[in-house]
């Protein structure tokens, strides 16, 4: 992970907005995030939340509006392998194992300081299933194996949509102490949720979507 300088916002968006076929998905949105911040994104059903994760990720293009990163405006190739995005497609093929899963993106953006493969399995509750099919995994199992790349990748900034989906009552305090961990390590969060976050690393900020 990077090193932020703490006076720079993280991530800072200025007047951000997406159109679907020319209507506006959310009003232009103003906000900032700094290391050590978690954000949750809150409006109804509809309202852009996911539309705006994903083009936070680069997986959408910008409307209008700006976006900096560390001070500066943002450039994909500049920040590759920062931000960490986990939709509801998990990216895992379903053919090949966790273990393989994840070493697959190790190979693309290499590994958190003292993390390893076989310890973010073991952490993220999947251990006896590192090898199976990732199609054989239960729905939870199959969070799991996509939340241990959290463990696993150096990013900075993690995008969250939806991260408790299909979890049980430990794996929904697992997510929240994997977000307590990467703030107080300076790392920052995005995160939609349906649910209620616990969150004791202070008070999370709060971005109101609007059509």
């Amino acid at each position: 992970m990077t090193a932020a300088n703490p006076a720079v916002p993280l991530l800072e968006a200025r007047a951000l907005s997406f159109h679907r076929q020319d209507e506006p998905v959310f009003a232009p949105l103003d906000f900032e995030l700094c290391a050590g911040e978690l954000a949750l994104i809150e409006g109804d059903n509809g309202s852009g939340k996911t539309t705006l994760l994903r083009m936070l990720a680069g997986l959408l293009h910008l409307s209008a509006g700006e976006l900096y990163w560390r001070g500066e405006p943002l450039q994909r190739d500049d920040c590759a392998g920062e931000i960490l995005f986990l939709g509801h497609q998990l990216g895992l093929k379903a053919d090949l194992s966790p273990r393989e899963n994840l070493r697959i993106a190790a190979g693309l953006h290499g590994c958190r300081d003292g993390a390893s493969v076989a310890s973010a399995l073991n952490a993220i509750g999947l251990r006896g299933y590192e090898d199976e099919p990732v199609r054989r995994l239960s729905a939870g199992q199959k969070k799991r194996a996509a939340l241990a790349r959290l463990l696993l990748l150096p990013a900075s900034l993690w995008l969250l949509d939806e991260p408790y989906a299909n979890l049980d009552r430990i794996g929904i305090a697992l997510v929240n102490d994997l977000l307590e961990t990467h703030t107080a390590a300076g790392g920052a969060a995005l995160v939609t949720s349906h649910g209620t976050v616990s969150f004791h690393g202070g008070e999370p900020r709060h971005i109101r979507m609007h059509a």
